[in-house]
């Protein structure tokens, strides 16, 4: 597992304050500003949220200690913004979207491998899980008690049990 994963991409310069606009991958942009220390680009250096605010849809204005002129924040244009994930506690039954991506998914009644987890839409009521099928097709399937019994990150492993007539036999047959 990564130790550093990626909360959101410094997009454009936002005013005369050094404010730069990153589009973020976490629910909410003040969670931008809930880690003391959040890490810049590949080489992860160390920067100092201070201010966070929605702009729009998933956009927010963010506000980095020592980054006080439009020249400071241009430099960091196209840089991704990561989190230390040893700096944040999840809930129980609760993983980071990029430590799902690429889990094998196995029918817990018949053994059969569907193929891997290629993305993950969340939609608000339950999260929809999208799988690659060996022979390049797409299944999908909702991530709720009934169908998702058990998530095994460390053995690279879902388990679950397709409600009746949720798979198109099509391209389940076609694996």
């Amino acid at each position: 597992m990564k130790k550093y994963l990626e909360i959101g991409k410094i997009t454009k310069l936002q005013g005369l304050k050094g404010e730069v606009r990153v589009q973020y991958y976490c629910d909410e942009p003040e969670m931008l500003c809930d880690f003391d220390t959040l890490y810049l680009g590949r080489e992860h250096s160390p920067v100092t949220p201070q201010k966070a605010c929605y702009l729009k849809s998933d956009v927010a204005v963010l506000k980095l200690k020592g980054v006080d002129t439009p020249e400071d924040a241009e430099k960091l244009i196209g840089k991704m913004l990561y989190f230390d994930r040893d700096d944040i506690d999840l809930p129980e039954d609760t993983w980071f979207i990029q430590d799902v991506i690429g889990l094998e998914v196995y029918d817990a009644d018949s053994g059969k491998c569907y193929g891997k987890v290629d993305d993950i839409y969340q939609n608000g009521t339950a999260d929809v899980y999208s799988i690659k099928t060996p022979s390049g097709g797409q299944l999908m399937f909702p991530a709720i008690p009934e169908v998702l019994l058990e998530t095994d990150i460390e053995g690279g492993r879902i388990m679950i049990r397709p409600l009746e007539g949720l798979f198109d036999p099509e391209v389940i047959e076609g694996d």
